[in-house]
């Protein structure tokens, strides 16, 4: 774990409000592994004051992305960011995805930006071996629907604008009717609703997966306190997300 200036390399628009911001760090592509995040201050001086966290969404020989939407001042800032600007970053930081064990078919399963670890995950998959990947994307319309550097991809929206109607977690559970000769492994982010109706599918049909939390990161290290989850059939009855996770497995921890 290191703090650096990072040089932009390029912000790239996705979608109306979301954008892939590329910078450039042989230290951070080298390092960072699928699942882990960045705590990123977006200018200098005190104002915004916190760092925010990001997922490491994909990562191209000494460049790394991170892909957000513009929801307050500090994403307005970074989707700002042009080629000679520098972001101040800290990282790699958190728990990163596994591969548990050899041959099975992984499910990524994402709700609007809970797609950011994905690509990287993609990633790694496909170089230890996992090459059977599906990806469930659902968002509330197509203009949240963000499919950078996915395989296989299903697409689930609220107002039937691209895909299957419904959530994507109907939209799992329809693919897995059809395919219950197939051994999978379910990775996911997004929406705490989502997760939690996850949860309770995977452990109906006696699945396993690993799930990245979000959740407000003060410190990103462990030191605030601030980002507490329950354990569930554990003797330490809390963890920290940002030091503990944010990659967990499903059944785990309480989704609140």
């Amino acid at each position: 774990m290191k703090i650096e200036i990072l040089p932009v390399v390029q912000c790239e628009q996705l979608q109306p409000t979301v954008y892939a911001l590329h910078l450039r760090s042989a230290y951070f592509s080298g390092n960072i592994k699928p699942g882990q995040f960045i705590n990123v201050k977006v200018q200098g001086g005190v104002y915004p004051l916190l760092r925010r966290p990001f997922s490491v969404a994909y990562k191209n020989q000494d460049i790394v992305t991170i892909i957000f939407d513009v929801v307050g001042e500090g994403t307005r800032i970074l989707s700002e960011k042009a080629p000679g600007d520098t972001v101040d970053v800290l990282g790699p930081l958190g728990q990163s995805f596994t591969i548990p064990y050899p041959g099975y078919t992984a499910i990524l399963v994402a709700g609007g930006l809970g797609m950011a670890p994905m690509p990287i995950l993609t990633q790694f998959l496909k170089e230890q071996g996992i090459t059977n990947i599906e990806t469930f994307l659902g968002a509330r319309s197509e203009n949240y629907l963000v499919d950078y550097n996915l395989v296989n991809v299903h697409y689930a929206t609220d107002d039937n604008s691209k895909g299957f109607h419904g959530t994507v977690v109907s939209l799992l559970e329809k693919w897995l009717a059809e395919n219950t000769d197939k051994s999978v492994y379910v990775y996911a982010c997004g929406p705490n609703p989502m997760l939690r109706a996850l949860q309770s599918t995977l452990k109906n049909r006696s699945l396993s997966g690993q799930v990245s939390l979000e959740c407000i990161m003060a410190c990103g290290v462990g030191i605030c306190q601030g980002c507490p989850v329950e354990s569930i059939n554990d003797e330490k009855k809390y963890r920290l997300v940002c030091k503990d996770g944010p990659v967990f497995d499903i059944q785990s921890v309480m989704i609140q």
